[in-house]
């Protein structure tokens, strides 16, 4: 039971959160995590008349888009606690609409071999060595990325978040961007903290929302990472953000714990760049998407061939959240929910028939890979419904039945795609046990009286 948030009001900086986000441990992220998987069950599952976090109490957001390419959203939700509102302003690069259906990257390798196409390190003793090697390379010719996402001007959100007692009292008043990524990284690590292999891990994007995917996935399951790829196609801002991991003293403690962890740099502003994408998504054991892309960020065809199938994959696509964008290629959504076949010929990974997301509705309504693959309802399960699902199939077996082993099986080895556009609900839950986490560990500034 979430305790109740008392007068004054706590009013939290950006630098304030990210000392408390940063300052969490294993077991701080797992309770923040189980708080908000509670949340998402009770909005799939519930009713008014049992929990305030139902799917009735959560309005859709409303986004207005401005001429100067930027768009604020306005996201009101509500939990059994709280009340509250999100308002987020996010700029996209300019650039004309594109071709959505067709990926923006050739699937051929590039005959550019002059240039690096990629910087890597296996140990992370030497910071500055590292700091130095990547600052020095030299940058070759672009392949016209997706503006989207080539700019290196920042994606992130900035707005605040209000939060409100369930009698209209504000207690509480939080910068918006750094919870932003924080959220959506806890949300997406759900499942990723079950699987069976986690050993390597793409990350497309090189914003808060990729840090914090980094970040979690090494708190959660850090031994058993040994490689993390980041692949942006600004290499100066996948640069700079390596370079915090390995000088930072905030990320000292998971360099240290694990002397086989190795992070790699993939940028298409250098030679061979589609030999080094194909190799590092075939490879991963995870793909994290946290992109505004507009285009696909790599081929079907890597997924989907026959040998892309043969290795089980977690992938979460976050970054996108209009019906124009997109970072997964609809033909590897579609495959994902095709009825499967028993009789192939070749050795596949499992698949469930359905791609997990946030919020059903919201992603019909907003989701361009759900749009764009035409995904029908039933094709999709809303994320706090099947952690709920599993939770009880594993009390079975733990209780000497056989649960639902397919399931088991599937989320923990098989091919999982997440897909999340965000919800106002994951906002207030997170912000409720930020406010708890301030007032103990002393942040924020408290106005009395308000």
């Amino acid at each position: 039971m979430r305790r109740n948030i008392k007068m004054p009001l706590t009013v939290l900086s950006d630098s304030e959160i990210n000392a408390i986000l940063y300052s969490l441990d294993r077991e701080d992220v797992l309770s923040l995590q189980q708080n908000l998987a509670d949340a998402l069950h009770e909005y799939s599952t519930g009713t008014q008349e049992t929990t305030g976090c139902c799917q009735s109490n959560q309005p859709q957001r409303i986004a207005i888009s401005a001429s100067n390419n930027q768009t604020t959203l306005f996201m009101p939700a509500s939990t059994s606690t709280s009340r509250g509102i999100k308002i987020a302003t996010l700029t996209q690069t300019s650039g004309p609409p594109r071709n959505d259906s067709l990926p923006s990257i050739k699937s051929t390798t590039s005959r550019s071999s002059t240039t690096k196409s990629s910087t890597s390190t296996d140990s992370p003793t030497t910071p500055t060595t590292l700091a130095s090697q990547i600052s020095n390379i030299s940058i070759g010719s672009s392949n016209n990325p997706d503006p989207s996402i080539a700019s290196s001007q920042s994606t992130s959100p900035i707005g605040s978040l209000t939060l409100l007692t369930a009698t209209g009292n504000p207690y509480a008043f939080l910068a918006a961007s750094t919870i932003t990524g924080f959220r959506t990284a806890l949300a997406a690590t759900m499942i990723f903290n079950r699987r069976t292999s986690v050993h390597t891990i793409c990350v497309f994007g090189a914003g808060l929302q990729a840090l914090w995917h980094i970040r979690l996935a090494l708190l959660l399951r850090g031994p058993e990472i040994h490689h993390v790829h980041i692949i942006n196609r600004n290499f100066e801002r996948a640069r700079k953000l390596m370079q915090e991991i390995y000088t930072s003293p905030h990320w000292e403690h998971l360099r240290k714990s694990n002397h086989k962890l190795g992070f790699s740099i993939v940028s298409n502003e250098y030679g061979e760049y589609n030999r080094l994408l194909k190799e590092h998504v075939r490879k991963a054991d995870a793909i994290f998407c946290c992109t505004p892309s507009t285009t696909p960020l790599f081929p079907a065809e890597y997924l989907t061939s026959t040998e892309g199938r043969k290795k089980g994959r977690y992938i979460s696509a976050i970054g996108s959240y209009k019906h124009h964008m997109i970072e997964l290629h609809p033909d590897i959504i579609r495959q994902a929910v095709a009825p499967e076949h028993k009789h192939h010929h070749h050795k596949h990974a499992e698949k469930g028939g359905v791609i997990v997301v946030d919020s059903l509705e919201a992603c019909m309504k907003e989701a361009g890979e759900v749009q764009q693959a035409g995904l029908a309802p039933e094709q999709m399960v809303e994320i706090g419904e099947l952690l709920m699902v599993k939770k009880a199939s594993m009390l079975e077996i733990e209780q000497g039945g056989e649960g639902e082993v397919g399931l088991k099986r599937w989320l923990q080895a098989g091919n999982v795609i997440f897909k999340c556009v965000g919800l106002g609900l994951m906002d207030i839950c997170v912000g409720e046990d930020l406010i708890m986490l301030a007032r103990e560990r002393g942040f924020g500034t408290s106005v009395e009286g308000f």
